[in-house]
């Protein structure tokens, strides 16, 4: 079999600059790609990328929305990306939303009045804690068990999204929702108040800024997240220098399921205002796109989000605008995560040209025979 005349060469010192660009490059790469297929479908390239990525942000409420849908990936990608660093891949955050969801919103539905002024703020801590403890099974599989994380999550987001149907199809059901499956609507004390007026955008999205800033401090100047960073960076010094598996395991999942729980509440508690079967166009698998986007930095990864946060709206504006299907989101999202991925292969390694010997080769036990001239 003849081999491939191309071989990947590891760069002796991959370009910093070029780390730094590639997030640029992919999305350079990515509108060339969807000024392609806008072209293939039959619609004007430049207007149709007009109408994706600059008409639903043209207006206060379109930034609103924009600010919106960037808080619950904002959220959930903080929480990813600390694990991530760790090399503890949890892939489960939007069951962990969902879970969320579930357990500030049972605090809201059963305990909200009683709790008066305290309701919103125990519905909130309430969801951070049962995105908490459902991240909580893989890390507990995983260090006990040595089974996958990246399975086990993955697993967990199907049995949460099943487990909010039946809760808001029976037992959570409205009564007087004229058999809808959905929960009745929460108090007027347990909806987040908006940041202006003419637009949905909550107080969920700074608080999701404060988090960004927590997140680099305990990356960049705590003990725990140096011991993270090296876990990641350098298992084998890692364990020699008796930084624990186990205990990073725990901390990298337990904080990532917190902050997708807390963007969970954060959603029914303000702009659904309700338990609903679908609560989440994928904003926790969209969020790993976000993470390595954002190089796992807070700073890189709150304008990830945003620029994913555009997407979501741009799709919903072409399918009203054009009349395109809803996966032109995915088109998009999909391609960049593609081009983020190749132009990270490229920084670390070069393609190479094979040198073949015309007059020797070697066989398989390593020896070399010399073959005559033709």
């Amino acid at each position: 079999m003849s081999e491939w005349p191309l071989r990947l060469e590891k760069r002796p010192r991959p370009s910093a600059l070029m780390r730094i660009a590639a997030p640029s490059i992919a999305v350079a790469a990515m509108l060339v790609t969807g000024f392609i297929a806008f072209a293939l479908l039959g619609k004007n390239p430049l207007s149709a990328l007009y109408i994706y990525f600059v008409a639903p942000v043209d207006s206060l409420y379109g930034i609103g929305e924009l600010l919106l849908k960037a808080t619950p990936l904002l959220l959930c990608a903080l929480g990813l990306a600390l694990g991530f660093t760790a090399n503890v891949w949890n892939i489960g955050a939007e069951g962990q939303f969902t879970l969320g969801a579930i357990t500030g919103g049972g605090v809201a539905l059963f305990w909200g009045p009683a709790l008066g002024p305290f309701a919103l703020p125990a519905a909130l801590l309430a969801g951070a804690l049962g995105g908490m403890a459902w991240a909580a099974i893989p890390a507990l599989l995983r260090t006990r068990f040595h089974t996958s994380e990246i399975l086990v999550s993955l697993m967990l987001v199907y049995i949460s999204q099943l487990l909010l149907a039946w809760l808001v199809r029976s037992p959570w059901r409205d009564p007087l929702g004229f058999n809808f499956p959905q929960s009745k609507v929460f108090d007027d004390n347990l909806s987040l108040p908006v940041l202006f007026a003419g637009a949905r955008a909550n107080i969920a999205f700074p608080i999701a800024l404060c988090l960004a800033a927590l997140s680099w401090f305990f990356s960049a100047r705590t003990f725990a997240g140096y011991r993270m960073r090296v876990a990641g960076l350098a298992p084998a010094a890692a364990a020699y220098a008796g930084f624990g598996e186990k205990r990073n395991i725990w901390l990298a999942l337990t904080l990532s399921g917190a902050m997708a729980g807390l963007a969970g509440i954060c959603e029914v508690t303000g702009p659904i205002g309700r338990l609903q079967p679908s609560i989440s166009p994928g904003y926790g698998f969209a969020a790993i796109i976000v993470a390595f986007v954002g190089r796992l930095h807070p700073a890189g990864i709150v304008l990830s989000s945003l620029l994913m946060s555009l997407l979501y709206l741009g799709g919903e504006s072409v399918q009203l605008e054009l009349q395109l299907p809803a996966a032109v989101t995915g088109l998009f999202q999909g391609t960049l995560l593609f081009y983020l991925l190749a132009a990270d292969l490229f920084v670390g390694y070069r393609l190479r040209r094979r040198h073949r010997d015309s007059l020797a080769e070697a066989d398989p036990s390593g020896t070399e025979t010399v073959r005559p001239p033709a």
